[in-house]
């Protein structure tokens, strides 16, 4: 098995075929109305809606087998601005760099 650098991890490019869902583990709360149905709604300690997320901290609207948003036409906002490649997910990508090894 080869060891990735977590420097090249960051300059390579993000594809949809290399990434790893690394923004599926995030706190999403739920700022505006996109449709999100509500089995993946949560309420969090302080009363407002957030994505619902599993046990292992994974959006639960993660199809696992494929690793795709399952209501990507109903993501919320926040999920929609999140662009994959940009600054905020290079970060994300460094903070899980062991899931590259």
């Amino acid at each position: 098995m080869t060891t990735i650098p977590v420097t090249q991890i960051a300059e390579t490019a993000v594809t949809c075929s290399s990434c790893a869902a690394c923004c599926c583990q995030l706190e999403v709360m739920l700022i505006t109305e996109t449709g999100v149905p509500e089995r993946f709604i949560d309420t969090d300690d302080w009363g407002g809606e957030v994505m619902l997320r599993l046990d292992d901290g994974w959006c639960a609207a993660l199809d696992r087998s494929s690793m795709l948003c399952s209501i990507y036409e109903q993501r919320p906002l926040i999920c929609r601005e999140f662009e994959m490649g940009e600054a905020d997910c290079l970060n994300e990508r460094r903070g899980i760099a062991t899931a590259y090894r």
